[in-house]
């Protein structure tokens, strides 16, 4: 008889594999058997450990030794003053959906395959399916709606929700990534879900968009194109569209913003097979743009006016533009018939916005007749990409933009594609980050906005001074002042109209409520200082400098000795009267940081207005008048007083 030990190492490639085999025979005496069996097992498995790594590594090494160290097609790293602007982009977005009411959810960044087929239409293959890894087929979300539509289906408590989500998404689309469309990229959604009255949730989703825009700093930059997929189809079905043929046509109308009418008939006619005298009754439609005035002219049309569908959309969108009256968001709408949004689950109204660079620079076709010309005049033409790949980067390509900013629109029927008989009415709006973030830089760099933004939060850097033998260094002192400040919080209490100072650690102090001292919630001192042990001083104020920190906080012996600290704000010209700072007391050291802090803060915002100009996140605002600030901005540029305790 025979025993058998097996052991097997897969590598990476399945074709191959490490097999070691150990046997011994029974025919030998019990004793002399297993020590032999130990002995080769202890053997072989030393050999394996020893032997095996390096197989394994050489199976997985690239071969001839050359590795290209990239990032995948479509993807970035960010990092830097990108990463600085895209988080307050983050920011300003979040505080929106918040004042809202919006609570957030997460879902997995993959779902089943079944979930997501057949929600997309014509993109659905662009969708990155993932291999077989145990049983379940998957796919990388391709939006965060289609997951949150599974999600309502899942909890049926669940009727009513104001919900956002903050994620990233996955598109095998074409990049073009300087212009912010990646295949990897953030999405900002907020949509809210339940059976209200028609167009109010829809109103607010729109008076929304017009807040986070607004916030950002782009009043007056950008357009809310909106239409109805009702009055779309309406449109489509007294043309004489087949049914068919409805949501093919759908996502060919929804190239006018990229492309001239006469390329979508084109590809209406040619690649979709419609009638051309169908296709020209649309032409006569799918044009034309305005409010009410737009709304008042399809209703005049008496085979329109009889549709079914149109019926309905008409009585949407006179309910809308009321509502979006009442919440004063009206003036950034453009009622589009060009827009049909090519994604199958929408239902109803559908809007996106757009802004300058949002379209491309040429038509495709305007490339094609321009570079035809070129080749007849054998003028040489710069190349921008390898036409006809999918994968090349097509930043630098003039026949694309952009695109959208924002989109999205009512979709009643999607959650019931999962749950069944129980439908979820749901209404929302998606925000391509990347795409602000693009238009962003791209804004700052024409206004030849130079500065760079700052590396991180830190109000107050905590440095030591002095040298020779007898210095310490302070770092004692410094570790606890920072470690005071990060514990220190400071609050408003409207009720009683003071100042409420509270450390996690102990006790708590007030002080009367100054108008320069406003403040919402609990706010936290930012600080740090240099790890060294002896640091100099000049070395200290560089690290400051090197990241944007307002303040420095300078430790010295003998003001330590009177419980004081000198506060300077860095960067004040020679002959400003605080140019070297001013002494405040340790025991209310966070107070007086905090309160200097925020004067700073005004005093910028001030300064801002005084020039003409207001700018949020680096991005040109409202002028405004500048004698306005005059009286208010020296009351922000006195010392700080001492407070009583």
């Amino acid at each position: 008889m025979h025993s058998l030990w097996t052991f097997v190492i897969r590598s990476s490639r399945p074709q191959r594999r490490l097999s070691l085999a150990l046997k011994h025979s029974a025919q030998s005496s019990p004793a002399a058997a297993n020590f032999a069996s130990r002995r080769s097992f202890a053997t072989s498995t030393r050999n394996l450990q020893l032997q095996a790594p390096a197989a394994l590594v050489e199976d997985m090494a690239p071969k001839g030794g050359k590795f290209e160290i990239k990032t995948p097609k479509g993807t970035i790293d960010w990092d830097g003053s990108d990463m600085i602007i895209r988080e307050k982009i983050f920011s300003t977005i979040t505080e929106v959906f918040k004042r809202h009411g919006g609570v957030t959810i997460d879902t997995p960044v993959f779902e089943l395959r079944e979930i997501l087929a057949g929600k997309y239409g014509e993109d659905s293959k662009l969708i990155y399916d993932l291999a077989d890894q145990g049983g379940e087929l998957c796919s990388l979300r391709y939006d965060l709606t289609v997951p949150f539509a599974r999600y309502l289906a899942m909890h049926k408590n669940i009727t009513q929700i104001k919900r956002y989500h903050i994620a990233k998404v996955y598109r095998r689309d074409q990049p073009a990534v300087k212009k912010g469309r990646m295949r990897e990229f953030y999405q900002c959604d907020f949509d809210i879900a339940g059976a209200f009255d028609p167009m109010i949730p829809d109103a607010e989703i729109i008076r929304i968009i017009n807040e986070v825009f607004d916030s950002l700093g782009w009043q007056g930059a950008y357009t809310i194109k909106l239409n109805s997929r009702k009055i779309l189809d309406g449109i489509f079905q007294v043309c004489g569209v087949p049914e068919n043929l409805i949501r093919p046509i759908s996502s060919a109308v929804d190239k006018l913003d990229k492309m001239p009418w006469e390329d979508v008939r084109k590809e209406m006619v040619d690649e979709k097979g419609l009638d051309p005298a169908v296709a020209d009754k649309i032409g006569k439609w799918v044009v034309l743009k305005g409010q009410r005035d737009l709304l008042e002219k399809l209703k005049q049309d008496e085979d329109l006016s009889e549709n079914p569908s149109m019926q309905q959309g008409f009585a949407d969108l006179e309910a809308l533009f009321t509502y979006l009256e009442y919440f004063g968001a009206l003036h950034t709408v453009s009622f589009d018939l060009s827009l049909a949004r090519g994604l199958d689950y929408y239902t109803g109204v559908i809007y996106e916005v757009v802004t300058e660079g949002s379209a491309p620079e040429v038509s495709a076709s305007a490339a094609a007749a321009a570079a035809a010309s070129d080749s007849v005049s054998k003028t040489p033409r710069k190349k921008s990409g390898k036409p006809g790949d999918p994968d090349e980067d097509r930043s630098n390509d003039p026949t694309v933009g952009i695109g959208s900013v924002a989109a999205g629109g009512r979709y009643d029927n999607l959650v019931g594609m999962f749950s069944g008989k129980s439908q979820v009415p749901c209404v929302g709006i998606s925000f391509g980050i990347d795409r602000i973030f693009s238009i962003t830089k791209a804004r700052m760099k024409a206004q030849h906005k130079t500065e760079e933004p700052r590396k991180n939060d830190v109000d107050v850097f905590v440095m030591a001074f002095g040298g020779g033998k007898d210095f310490t260094g302070l770092l004692k002192e410094r570790s606890e002042i920072c470690a005071s400040l990060w514990s220190a919080g400071i609050k408003v209490s409207l009720a009683s109209g003071t100042v409420v100072r509270e450390r996690r650690a102990g006790y708590i102090q007030t002080r009367p409520l100054t108008s320069s001292l406003i403040m919402w919630g609990l706010t936290f001192v930012k600080a740090e200082f240099l790890y060294k042990l002896k640091p100099k001083f000049q070395n200290q104020f560089k690290a400051a400098e090197a990241n944007g920190v307002p303040f420095a906080l300078i430790l010295g012996e003998d003001e330590l000795a009177q419980g004081k600290a000198r506060l300077k704000e860095m960067g004040l010209p020679d002959d400003h009267p605080l140019k070297e700072g001013e002494l405040i007391s340790l025991k209310t050291l966070a107070e007086d940081v905090q309160q200097r802090i925020t004067r700073k803060k005004q005093l910028d915002a001030l300064t801002q207005k005084a020039e003409g100009l207001r700018v949020v996140h680096g991005i040109k605002g409202e002028e405004v008048k500048p004698a306005a600030a005059d009286s208010t901005a020296a009351e922000f540029s006195q010392p700080v007083q001492q407070p009583a305790v």
